[in-house]
């Protein structure tokens, strides 16, 4: 097990326990062709915001709330430990268990985390290592990375329930987790070859930019996926306008009541919410242009896919 002090490394020289899900497909928050921007430059990832300076605030008491229910000793190493062969594999842990006392070798890795309450249905049942599978992932890569066996993922949904999951080492799990990090690093990040995209936002990433001058003709393939998109939309469309005859229908019945009741159970409330305030951009620049143009920034728009209707031969 090596271990590098600094961990104040730049992150684009590695993979981490954060990354691998992104990169496997389980992330529900970051695509492999967002960590590929990152580790070769073209994107810096926000580590300021406000829900990661709450994640690493709540990690405390997790892992106090561990300590607690458990009995164990833990300790927060901020060291990086690296794999022993593949030096670009990092591991960043949350907290060390130590079963047998400080002065013993790490018995366990932890993994603090914070959940949603409605996402208790992604998690199994306690005890097992029933976790999403970006989180089993990372522990496996964190398994392998630092040798320690057993890891347990503690988890707070809100602030009312408390879990504890255990993850058994799995060799096999481990080994797929390592291949595909490394076709990863070498087939892209290396090769600079970004990986393929697998949502709009992806897309609008990748090819940010655009040629005013630039045109191109559509395969046969092309053109059914934008007959596609077509008769999609009208479908949509047909069903929105039958939601907005049942809800006025609804409407009409609740007149001003705010609350719909059968058999004594809430089926539907129709109230307006709380007054809200917003700045009146249009008339302070009318009437301050000044002060207005001082708060000003250019703000760059995403391209804009508009299928255009077919006003020739029929496809």
């Amino acid at each position: 097990m090596h271990i590098n002090q600094d961990f104040t490394a730049d992150r684009s020289k590695y993979l981490g326990g954060s990354d691998i899900g992104a990169i496997l497909g389980l992330s529900s928050f970051r695509t492999p062709l967002q960590v590929w921007q990152e580790k070769t430059g073209k994107e810096t990832a926000q580590f300021d915001s406000l829900p990661l300076r709450f994640g690493s605030f709540a990690e405390e008491f997790v892992a106090r709330e561990y300590s607690r229910s458990t009995g164990l000793a833990l300790r927060h190493d901020e060291s990086i430990f690296i794999h022993p062969k593949y030096p670009f594999m990092c591991a960043h842990l949350d907290r060390l268990v130590f079963g047998m006392g400080l002065e013993h070798p790490p018995t366990k890795i932890l993994e603090c985390k914070t959940a949603n309450p409605f996402a208790r249905s992604d998690w199994g049942r306690v005890g097992t290592d029933e976790v999403p599978l970006s989180y089993l992932a990372q522990c496996a890569w964190y398994q392998a990375i630092t040798g320690i066996a057993n890891a347990d993922v503690a988890v707070l949904f809100g602030n009312s329930e408390f879990r504890i999951y255990e993850i058994q080492r799995d060799l096999a799990l481990e080994d797929l987790v390592i291949a595909q990090a490394i076709h990863f690093w070498n087939a892209h990040v290396l090769a600079n070859i970004s990986p393929p995209p697998q949502s709009e936002s992806d897309l609008q990433s990748l090819y940010r930019s655009s040629n005013p001058l630039k045109s191109i003709e559509a395969s046969s393939e092309i053109v059914y996926m934008v007959e596609k998109i077509r008769a999609l939309n009208t479908t949509i469309e047909e069903y929105e306008t039958q939601v907005s005859s049942l809800k006025q229908g609804i409407m009409q019945c609740m007149g001003e009541a705010e609350v719909m009741t059968f058999q004594d159970q809430i089926i539907a409330t129709w109230k307006a919410p709380k007054p809200s305030f917003r700045l009146d951009a249009k008339r302070l620049e009318q009437a301050h242009p000044a002060i207005a143009q001082q708060f000003q920034i250019p703000v760059q728009n995403n391209r804009r896919l508009v299928l255009k209707e077919n006003r020739g031969n029929t496809i």
